[in-house]
């Protein structure tokens, strides 16, 4: 709760400390995430199958949303920019041995994330590449579990009949990674692109009536993909 409070702090800091004369665009279009996921082994789960060690991860697969971005200028090119979006939905699978493709569940998840950007040429350019660096907090919520996976834990015996089996994701912080460029259509209107590397990591937890029966360490580090419109005001 204190790192959240702590982020929070720091963007609205940023942005009340902007001048009078600060310029103010809005992207808004598709943005793609897509995870490049590594996780530690279902070593429990494995065992009480009869599983080979080691042998199998999660596997998180890409989802697109709506996109919309707030890039403050504070400078001609010097800007703060706020990324956010409609929830992303993401589908949760075993990889690896004889379970392979396996439906473990679904996470939602909102990653909004700040960065301070420096915009290459000057205002008066159509074509104007930028480069940002800045920080993410990614927020799981409404996980579920698939009915594979609760037959899966009854059959192998770690979870019975009428048992409630749940799944959580604990939140994430890390740092993001940015390149873009946008073209300037009219003084009001543009096109806006742009790629990023967010470092998101979390613990996993199968949880049956409440008890933790696997634990797994999630990195779903995704690049993210976005094309919009882009309205100066």
């Amino acid at each position: 709760m204190m790192r959240k409070l702590l982020l929070c702090s720091a963007a609205i800091a940023a942005i009340t400390t902007f001048p009078a004369s600060a310029e103010f665009y809005l992207n808004l279009g598709a943005i793609h995430v897509e995870p490049n996921e590594s996780t530690s082994h279902l070593n429990v789960i494995e065992n009480a199958a009869g599983l080979t060690p080691n042998s199998t991860e999660l596997s998180v697969n890409g989802d697109t949303q709506v996109g919309f971005t707030f890039d403050y200028f504070f400078t001609e090119n010097i800007a703060l920019e706020v990324v956010a979006a409609t929830p992303f939905t993401h589908d949760i699978k075993l990889k690896g041995s004889s379970a392979d493709g396996l439906s473990v569940g679904e996470t939602k998840q909102l990653p909004p994330t700040i960065l301070g950007q420096y915009h290459f040429f000057s205002r008066a350019d159509h074509f104007r590449p930028f480069i940002g660096a800045g920080l993410n907090y990614t927020k799981f919520f409404e996980e579920k579990t698939d009915p594979a996976l609760n037959n899966t834990l009854i059959s192998v015996g770690a979870a019975k009949a009428g048992d409630h089996v749940a799944l959580e994701l604990d939140d994430s912080i890390g740092i993001a990674l940015q390149a873009g460029a946008n073209y300037k259509i009219d003084d009001t209107w543009g096109i806006h692109a742009m790629l990023m590397w967010i470092d998101i990591n979390s613990d996993a937890h199968v949880k049956v009536n409440g008890k933790t029966v696997q634990s797994i360490d999630v990195a779903l580090d995704p690049i993210v993909f976005m094309l919009g419109a882009r309205i100066h005001f």
